[in-house]
């Protein structure tokens, strides 16, 4: 793009030459910048994700999941990226690791779901969810530093391994930081492990009950 822009402008300046101008003052050819910023609503930010097409992904989802729940919440859960069944049906969380987050979030820390806001990574479903394309990621996660420039909580507990290292810029296996407090500029970052990982690992739960106790009491 910068050499088209020196060619426009040699151009233009061997044209007036060839007018006889020896000297002149050339404005250069500028091209106008897009405009990158997300709006400053939730409701409009969901808008434009659900006509996003900035990646891959656009082509092979079904429906786009974005975050929802209480527009400022103290908690926002962040997790890794959307189920076959979100995928599906166009809404986080939902079937089983959907049904054992609301139970945690009941039972340890007596919230309902509509106290905390939720999101994910990527709004899209993942082709691989296990290791999705760091493109995928990189394009989706202004998505998630808006929402919580918008939701401005002061706790976020991350759910997955991803999700933690996106949050944290930190590489650290989860099994080694789990349950433990990072203090951020704007929030304190709490990981844990993902709903589909307990569902998988069902020993794991004991840590995670701690993970959720430890994080009721800094609520």
């Amino acid at each position: 793009m910068k050499n088209l822009k020196n060619a426009l402008l040699l151009k233009q300046l061997y044209h007036l030459k060839q007018l006889g101008y020896t000297y002149t003052s050339v404005v250069p050819f500028k091209e106008n910048e897009p405009d990158l910023k997300l709006p400053n609503t939730l409701e409009t930010l969901k808008k434009q994700a659900t006509e996003c097409h900035l990646c891959i992904l656009s082509k092979s989802r079904n429906k786009v999941v974005f975050g929802e729940g209480h527009p400022h919440a103290k908690l926002m859960i962040v997790a890794d990226v959307p189920s076959d069944n979100d995928d599906i049906n166009g809404r986080i969380f939902t079937g089983r690791s959907g049904e054992l987050l609301t139970k945690m979030l009941e039972n340890v820390l007596e919230l309902s779901r509509e106290d905390v806001y939720i999101t994910n990574l990527l709004k899209c479903h993942a082709l691989d969810s296990h290791s999705p394309s760091p493109a995928n990621v990189h394009t989706c996660y202004p998505y998630v530093l808006k929402e919580i420039e918008l939701v401005k909580p002061s706790m976020i507990l991350s759910m997955g391994e991803l999700a933690y290292s996106y949050l944290s810029n930190d590489d650290t296996p989860l099994e080694k930081v789990r349950g433990s407090t990072f203090v951020q500029e704007q929030y304190t970052l709490i990981p844990t492990y993902h709903p589909n990982y307990l569902l998988r690992n069902p020993s794991a739960k004991k840590e995670v009950f701690a993970d959720l106790l430890k994080l009721k009491g800094l609520l």
